[in-house]
């Protein structure tokens, strides 16, 4: 089922992505916490993402990149602020060089992901990113932050039916 809807709030300066897949909450938690499943989907498609660092423990870290089908890579990083296994993760999420220090040019997000219980089965993905601006939000969704969840998100089902 995967992205069932987007929704960008100017005035609390969020978007939320809203997925829901048939599968367990427990299931669904394991393409976040376990690092080669999350290489398979974070990264849209063509941007297949590679995990070399994850630590999801309360002031934990994760470094990742993703590749383009040039071979350039985009790297990024994670700080784990909150854990609470299988339910919720929350990170603050940025963009880095290639040797992991933050790019101070590009916003830095908070992430919150909320996993629930579907009535009759199933799970929902709750995905809210918090900007410190409008225009940060204006940025990230011009460089294609809504299209690339989206796309990533689809590649989850997939995963999950294996």
């Amino acid at each position: 089922m995967t992205v069932i809807d987007v929704q960008k709030d100017m005035t609390a300066l969020t978007m939320t992505v809203t997925a829901e897949f048939d599968a367990t909450v427990d299931r669904v938690w394991q393409l976040w916490a376990d690092p080669r499943r999350l290489e398979r989907w974070w990264g849209p498609p063509m941007f297949p993402a590679t995990f070399s660092a994850h630590d999801l423990t309360p002031g934990g870290s994760v470094e990742y990149h993703m590749t383009s089908p040039e071979g350039e890579r985009h790297h990024g990083w994670w700080r784990v602020l909150d854990v609470q296994p299988p339910r919720l993760l929350v990170v603050e999420d940025g963009f880095a060089d290639a040797h992991g220090v933050a790019n101070p040019d590009l916003p830095v997000t908070s992430m919150r992901v909320d996993l629930s219980d579907l009535d009759g089965g199933g799970t929902r993905v709750t995905i809210t990113s918090l900007f410190g601006t409008v225009e940060q939000l204006e940025q990230l969704v011009q460089m294609g932050m809504e299209e690339g969840l989206k796309a990533a998100m689809g590649q989850m089902d997939a995963i999950l039916a294996e």
